[in-house]
C-alpha cells in the first residue's frame, strides 16, 4: 500500500502565505541571518520567494528540535487564528 504524504495543501493558494508564516517565526527564535529584515515593509507580496524577503535560514543545519518548534508554532498560530474566525459563529 502506498503512503499518501501529509504534506499535500487542501487550499494550494496558501503555501506562500505559509512560507511566509515559517520564516517570521524562524525569525523571532532567532534562526536566521542577523542580516535579515522583517519589518512591515519588506513583507513582500503573496507569491514573492520568502527566503529573499526574510533573510537566510540554514534549514540543513537546524537541529530537529528546533524545525519542530518551528512547525510546532505554526499549527499554533493556525489554530488560533481559525478559533477567532469560528469564535463569531
Amino acid at each position: 500500500m502506498a503512503r499518501r504524504s501529509s504534506n499535500i495543501k487542501v487550499v494550494p493558494e496558501c503555501r506562500a502565505a505559509l512560507e511566509r508564516m515559517k520564516y517570521e517565526i524562524a525569525a523571532e527564535l532567532g534562526l536566521t541571518s542577523p542580516a535579515a529584515d522583517f519589518s512591515a515593509e519588506s513583507s513582500g507580496e503573496l507569491g514573492s520567494r520568502p527566503e529573499a524577503v526574510y533573510g537566510g535560514v540554514q534549514w540543513e543545519s537546524l537541529t530537529t528540535r528546533d524545525a519542530g518548534t518551528v512547525g510546532g508554532m505554526i499549527t499554533r498560530r493556525l489554530i488560533r487564528q481559525a478559533e477567532q474566525t469560528l469564535g463569531g459563529i
